[in-house]
């Protein structure tokens, strides 16, 4: 029976019935299902701060986002729906352990037990925009996932025979060896896509399985398949045949209740994985499939329990909804107050009832009154006695506590496979590999044909002058391309770092390896190859490896602050504007512009910032030391022209560097230590990136 009462009337209404000898599934039957990982939440009340105005106008207020939600989650499909805003996502991700702390209140337990640290570990979950590498195939990708996030005790063939278990039930027998794809690389389908991320996260064979909105973006069909596949897993999990449930639907008149179809009690199991997700608005072969339902709206609880009893749940509170209405889309009616469904003045309740109601009932907002109804109902009342038990659990259970995540694999492990994983990315993405070497060729012989054979005269220092400021600022811009190797993959680093694949250290060293070293190296080799001869530039063997190895600490210099600068960013184009104008105001005092003797003391200190500064100092010292540009003239015996430039040195003292050996090398132990303070500090605003939401 259940029992709805108000200040004015109250309502019982059977809710366990047959039909043709087939019995419902009720609240009750639901309670068995205790041997799986059953997950309750305890008052969970949730703020944040909110801050509002203009600069110093600016105030902060607090935003309830949950308000005193309980319940329970047991073995099978547990849907949250509820109105955009609700609370969906944020009452997903505190049960998840994935939402920051600060503000957050109540307890979740496990079993009665608290969660461990590394629960975020343990358990799986699949977010809303699905965070797969694109270039890879469905089959690397479960790779990746398994080689971190497997024991290394498994051996390869245990590791590969559990990949293939999991392609085989998700279906992706087809499509394994197919890469995912990208924006510029066709790939698999968008539900294949989802699929494939659903799999990332069934490799550890988790007892506990999240999924925020997983139809998103999905048509009705393929959404519809993806629930499927979901009810699929769980009955996989408790050893049911994956055979059609019996359904049954009937249709009661006025006086009693709609009830829809819901799967039979005797498909229910005592073993099973918990399948917890958020949906925004189901069609009705969705949410048969469905288990438990929890409806929030504006951060309170409006229902929780059996979702096949809802209907009559809201039946008895005056709400009925209409035939062939699909009830998740009546139940947002009702939530928002626009429902031809709501039976006006509760005529089914009766006018007495409305007469005597205080008048401050009936100014109450519907949200409110929903909350309140739910709380005197049975449903709410049972759901606090399974509540009960459980914090009487955890009372008697004291869990070891853990101070830190832990990983299943080393650091070297983790480092081995995350530059496998980078490599493959960069070869499978050429407009970023191999454009980039194209475009280092092009602009090479362009620069070789314009500066040909550069001669020994007065216009051939200001060539060399030119040409060398060139080949320097060429490789700080160049490099601005580095911001996406952070910035791009942001949302997959935070969701692989929770999800306990590898450590900071292990992604910032993996990328550096595989990424930034590589496709820094190789355009300055090439780039000192094809223009060093074509320039006809100081012929000694030496002076060609100088200015290889400058261009190169050049750009490992300029990615670098590319790098710090775009850790914590979400948006490419602010991290490349900002290396953009940083470039810019170093080119001004890399030496050329401006001769940096004449700059005035206040300012001048502003020059050793510049990376092109030092590479543009060490290009000239290791080109000009030694040359003579006025071969005709014996500069030891005949000083009648006190101003002209006629040697390398002359130029050198005359532009201010130091014509010493140490003044050489004085401008690559610079750039190594910009290089070192700028990794430094990429690494530490990843390692203390916000990675809750």
């Amino acid at each position: 029976m259940l029992k709805m009462s108000s200040n004015s009337y109250e309502v019982s209404i059977p809710m366990s019935k047959k039909l043709n000898g087939i019995p419902e599934t009720t609240s009750k039957d639901l309670q068995t299902l205790t041997e799986g990982a059953v997950l309750s939440f305890h008052n969970i009340c949730y703020r944040v701060k909110v801050k509002t105005g203009f600069l110093l106008c600016r105030k902060t207020i607090e935003k309830e986002i949950l308000a005193n939600i309980n319940g329970v989650m047991k073995p099978g499909l547990n849907a949250i729906l509820g109105p955009t805003g609700g609370g969906k996502s944020s009452l997903l991700d505190i049960l998840a352990a994935r939402k920051d702390p600060h503000g957050l209140s109540g307890d979740v337990l496990i079993n009665g037990a608290p969660r461990p640290a590394n629960f975020k570990c343990n358990s799986g979950y699949v977010v809303q925009d699905d965070v797969v590498m694109g270039t890879l195939t469905v089959r690397e990708n479960l790779q990746f996932s398994a080689a971190l996030r497997l024991p290394t005790t498994m051996t390869s063939y245990e590791k590969n025979e559990r990949i293939n278990k999991v392609i085989q039930e998700l279906g992706l027998d087809k499509v394994a060896d197919s890469k995912v794809g990208t924006q510029f690389i066709r790939g698999v389908s968008g539900g294949e896509r989802k699929r494939t991320s659903i799999a990332m996260e069934l490799i550890t064979d988790p007892s506990i399985l999240f999924l925020d909105e997983p139809t998103t973006g999905l048509d009705s069909s393929t959404a519809n398949a993806v629930l499927l596949l979901l009810k699929r897993i769980w009955n996989s999990s408790t050893g049911i045949p994956s055979r059609p449930p019996v359904l049954f639907v009937v249709m009661l008149s006025k006086a009693n209740l709609t009830s829809h179809p819901r799967m039979s009690g005797s498909r229910m199991s005592k073993q099973g994985r918990t399948i917890i997700f958020s949906i925004h608005q189901p069609r009705y072969s969705i949410f048969k499939l469905f288990d438990s339902l929890t409806l929030l709206a504006s951060g309170r609880l409006m229902f929780h329990g059996p979702a096949q009893e809802a209907l009559g749940y809201f039946g008895a509170i005056g709400f009925r909804c209409e035939p062939y209405n699909n009830p998740a889309d009546f139940f947002l009616d009702i939530i928002n107050g626009d429902s031809s469904a709501v039976v006006l003045n509760r005529e089914d309740i009766g006018d007495e009832a409305n007469e005597t109601e205080e008048p401050s009932k009936k100014d109450t907002p519907l949200i409110e009154k929903l909350a309140e109804f739910y709380v005197n109902s049975s449903f709410f009342k049972e759901t606090k006695v399974e509540l009960d038990k459980f914090s009487g659990d955890q009372r008697r259970k004291k869990l070891p506590s853990y101070k830190e995540v832990t990983y299943a694999t080393s650091f070297c492990h983790q480092l081995k496979w995350i530059s496998r994983r980078s490599f493959k990315n960069l070869l499978g993405n050429p407009q970023a590999s191999i454009a980039q070497l194209i475009v280092t060729v092009f602009l090479g012989l362009v620069i070789g044909a314009i500066f040909y054979d550069l001669k020994n005269d007065p216009a051939g220092i200001q060539n060399r002058a030119g040409v060398l400021f060139f080949l320097t600022t060429n490789q700080c811009f160049s490099s601005v391309s580095a911001v996406e190797l952070l910035v791009v993959e942001k949302k997959l680093f935070i969701h692989e770092y929770i999800s306990g694949y590898y450590r900071v250290s292990s992604y910032f060293f993996g990328k550096l390896l595989s990424d930034l070293l590589p496709m820094r190296m190789l355009p300055s080799i090439i780039f000192t190859c094809i223009t060093y001869f074509l320039l006809g530039l100081k012929p000694k063997v030496e002076a060609f490896f100088i200015m290889m190895l400058t261009l190169m600490m050049v750009a490992y210099s300029a990615s670098s602050m590319a790098l710090a600068i775009a850790a914590g960013q979400s948006v490419v184009s602010i991290a490349t504007l900002l290396m953009t104008i940083s470039f810019v105001f170093m080119m001004i005092f890399s030496g050329l512009l401006v001769n940096l003797k004449t700059v005035v003391p206040w300012l001048s200190w502003l020059q050793y910032l510049s990376i092109p500064r030092y590479g543009y100092a060490a290009l000239q010292h290791n080109e000009f030391l030694g040359q003579n540009f006025c071969p005709g003239l014996n500069v030891t015996t005949n000083n009648t022209c006190s101003y002209a430039i006629c040697t390398g040195e002359e130029f050198l003292t005359n532009q201010g560097i130091d014509i010493s050996p140490w003044g050489l090398w004085k401008n690559h132990v610079a750039l190594a230590c910009m290089i070192v303070i700028f990794l430094t500090i990429a690494y530490l605003k990843l390692l203390f990136l916000k990675k809750f939401s």
